[in-house]
């Protein structure tokens, strides 16, 4: 191990802040040897309110401060997000615990992210390997289903008799199959009836999308979950990408589908050193595959079978909202058995309200909203939870309607706004000028330059070897001016590398 990486020996007088349960699982199976973890598989059941996070960050603490180099822990977060808050969490612990080796030591911390990140940042790793261009492109949901709808025009089926479905609908069967690894056929008997009748011509648009994808050199977001797990499946590349990890904590297990199930199991088939964190009854992502079947089969996948270790004690609610909770969760046929409870006393019982549409309901939310303003609780302290953004807008009408002041957190997220999505198009496009839906963005930003002359220059491009060259042979789009010939110029310098992370983005803004 790196001496600067060192541990310096300190008490766990830190570990004492946690309860019976969290402390089980923060140590459980952490004794190391020279640095190795010799951890059996570890299950973390946490209930709503548990102290989850607290606890998985503690467990990281821990193995560092025991010796464990942070430069083979992989640490799996269900977002960006989560995985920034693990990360503070962990270096905020590191500090209690080793003091002023704790900024080397967390920032070698380099394995922490989510699924799909780590996943692209592997595949460029072994791309070579595996036989793809460590130059590829990624596309997101929008440019995966303007791709697919651009390959649904090219077949004719957006100008079939009968209404073909939509792109979006295309790529939501396309993923789920992907990653529930399910048949076509089950996956629309199931989840989308109304399409049945499409399965040849889907199974057709599915070819014609994945061929597309390699002559492009470009993955989408289910393509980093499926080629990690068909690297995985390889007995030497297994044992290579699992041997770089001594311990892999994966959060939010119930979320994960078949083939993040497949991946974690390829790397660590005998559970060594793997932990996974989750709650069954908090298992709420099944319209994107996930199944809870993977962490309700997770103990018995192992031999001997892995160590369960349940966090019952609620830190957020009240004993009678657990009450409510503990009785709802009860009537599942098949879980993880655990009741809730807390110290927290209230005489307030949670209520259920039967309402019989969106106007009622947002005419229902306004009058307590104004009850509870009445009677003392300031606007700022009370809250409206929804499941989407949409959900809102009736009640948003209504509250305009009365004059009463809201604000709304979520919507559109920042990387789906339009400027950002041209600026990271015209860098991917720069980076890969086989990337169609990139380039076919980009062009039409140009004054005088729409779909048909777009497709032109792309056909253009992708003739040549040499596609920037060619792009400087381009005859000028008609209004496009002075424009065009900066834009090629651009592209040309961005494409040669003449200019420099972060002045492409410099370049690109100007």
């Amino acid at each position: 191990m790196n001496p600067e990486l060192s541990p310096i020996p300190n008490s766990d007088d830190y570990l004492s802040r946690l309860n019976d349960a969290q402390r089980q699982a923060v140590t459980h199976g952490t004794g190391v040897s020279a640095g190795r973890a010799d951890s059996s598989p570890l299950l973390v059941i946490a209930g709503a309110g548990s102290g989850k996070t607290n606890t998985l960050a503690h467990r990281v603490a821990y193995l560092i401060a025991s010796a464990a180099d942070p430069r083979r822990i992989l640490l799996l977060t269900f977002s960006r997000r989560a995985s920034v808050e693990m990360t503070r969490r962990v270096e905020r612990i590191c500090k209690t615990v080793l003091g002023d080796k704790t900024g080397p030591l967390v920032d070698a911390l380099a394995w922490a992210g989510t699924f799909h990140s780590i996943g692209a940042r592997l595949l460029r790793e072994y791309a070579q390997q595996i036989g793809m261009d460590p130059a590829f492109s990624i596309h997101d949901r929008e440019d995966s289903a303007d791709l697919m709808n651009l390959i649904r025009h090219d077949l004719g089926f957006s100008k079939t008799e009968k209404r073909f479905p939509g792109k979006g609908t295309c790529l939501a069967i396309y993923s789920r199959v992907v990653n529930s690894g399910a048949p076509l056929a089950d996956v629309l008997m199931k989840h989308y009836p109304w399409c049945a009748g499409w399965e040849a011509q889907l199974k057709q648009l599915f070819a014609g999308y994945v061929t597309s994808k390699q002559e492009q050199g470009v993955l989408d977001y289910d393509d980093l979950l499926l080629c990690w797990a068909q690297m995985v499946s390889d007995p030497i590349l297994a044992t290579d990408i699992g041997g770089k990890w001594d311990h892999v904590l994966v959060d939010e297990y119930q979320d994960t589908n078949r083939l993040q199930a497949d991946i974690l199991l390829g790397m660590k088939p005998d559970g060594h050193g793997l932990t996974v964190v989750g709650d069954d009854a908090q298992s709420i992502y099944a319209f994107r595959a996930a199944t809870v079947r993977n962490i309700l089969d997770f103990p018995a996948s192992f031999d001997p079978p892995a160590h369960v270790v349940t966090l019952d004690r609620n830190y957020r609610s009240t004993k009678p909202i657990l009450d409510a909770a503990n009785a709802v969760i009860g009537e599942a046929a098949e879980r993880f058995t655990k009741d809730l409870w807390t110290e927290r006393a209230s005489e307030e019982k949670p209520r259920l309200v039967t309402i019989w549409d969106d106007t009622a309901q947002a005419n229902y939310i306004a009058d307590r909203v104004l009850e509870e303003r009445e009677a003392g609780t300031p606007m700022k302290q009370q809250a409206v939870l929804f499941r989407a953004s949409h959900h809102s807008g009736t009640l948003e009408v209504e509250l305009t309607r009365r004059n009463i002041p809201f604000v709304k957190f979520g919507g559109l997220k920042f990387l789906d706004s339009a400027h950002v999505k041209d600026v990271l198009a015209l860098l991917r496009f720069a980076q890969n000028p086989r990337d169609s839906i990139a380039g076919f963005r980009v062009l039409q930003l140009l004054p005088g330059v729409g779909p048909g002359s777009a497709r032109r220059v792309l056909d253009t491009m992708g003739e040549s070897a040499h596609p920037f060259e060619a792009l400087k042979d381009v005859k000028t789009p008609q209004r496009s001016g002075e424009a065009w010939a900066g834009f090629v110029n651009m592209l040309t310098a961005l494409g040669s590398h003449q200019v420099g992370w972060p002045g492409e983005i410099a370049a690109v803004s100007y």
